[in-house]
């Protein structure tokens, strides 16, 4: 059985009127562990509390949180944590009680085996048929209402692609199915706007700022797929599956040897 911290302690269920379970009211990280590390582990904070700021839930028991974090991260080794932050239970209805008790909840997961193959042999991208509402208070967020996702998710299961882009309602490029984008288009590198729906991942912040680092502009844009079909170089990124290069999108093939080089220069 997965180990379940809930509030520090070990469990394995929750309360049926917390407003996790009622509602999706709270925001969650997964956090990989390598040698007993947590990684990139202050951006994963920085997010949580921005999207707890978002949803206008008060938790000031950081230091708690990042303590078990530590722990657990040095108990496991290798593998992944997901961090889970409700709003605790109560209120009437959608309305929010007056005091909540926000309840965080640690579990302890394997890295997806076929992440090292898709880094290794780069990955098949086909277009989703579902789109991503606009809404610019919940962008950015990773908020606990996933539907969209979990729609999503159901196209990878196709045999000739392994993951699929999403647009939002406008047409525009988001997201794949639990990555962000980047593409090379003439030199220059894309990475899709997210202030009206999206998810902004902990490795996408890592990446925009290592590319500061080297002076590599990445222009954040409104862009429809099709202007994948120009592109020289596409890549996939998440906190556990790193860098991992795109070889074709629909009809449109990638040389993936530039992706592998970047991956190395800025992993």
């Amino acid at each position: 059985m997965t180990k379940v911290l809930v509030n520090g302690q070990c469990q394995d269920h929750l309360p049926v009127a917390d407003r996790a379970v009622q509602y999706g009211d709270g925001v969650f990280t997964t956090i990989k562990v390598e040698n007993g590390k947590p990684q990139l582990a202050a951006r994963h904070y920085t997010r949580l509390k921005h999207g707890l700021l978002q949803l206008n839930i008060s938790y000031p028991d950081f230091a708690a949180l990042e303590t078990e974090v530590d722990s657990l991260a040095d108990d496991i080794g290798q593998g992944v944590l997901k961090v889970l932050i409700s709003r605790g239970q109560g209120g009437r209805g959608y309305q929010a009680p007056s005091s909540p008790k926000p309840l965080r909840i640690l579990s302890v997961h394997d890295i997806p085996e076929h992440y090292a193959q898709w880094q290794d042999a780069g990955i098949r991208l086909g277009l989703s048929q579902h789109t991503l509402a606009c809404q610019p208070q919940l962008a950015g967020i990773k908020h606990l209402n996933r539907l969209e996702q979990v729609l999503v998710k159901q196209e990878t299961t196709e045999p000739e692609v392994d993951d699929v882009l999403v647009c939002d309602t406008q047409g525009m490029m988001v997201e794949c199915s639990a990555s962000n984008l980047f593409w090379q288009s003439n030199g220059i590198w894309y990475t899709p706007d997210l202030s009206e729906a999206g998810v902004d991942g902990v490795m996408r912040q890592h990446l925009l700022a290592r590319f500061r680092d080297k002076g590599i502009m990445v222009n954040q844009v409104a862009a429809p797929p099709c202007v994948l079909k120009c592109a020289q170089a596409v890549f996939i990124c998440n906190s556990l599956m790193g860098m991992v290069p795109v070889t074709r999108f629909q009809s449109t093939a990638y040389d993936i040897k530039k992706v592998k080089q970047l991956s190395r220069e800025m992993l």
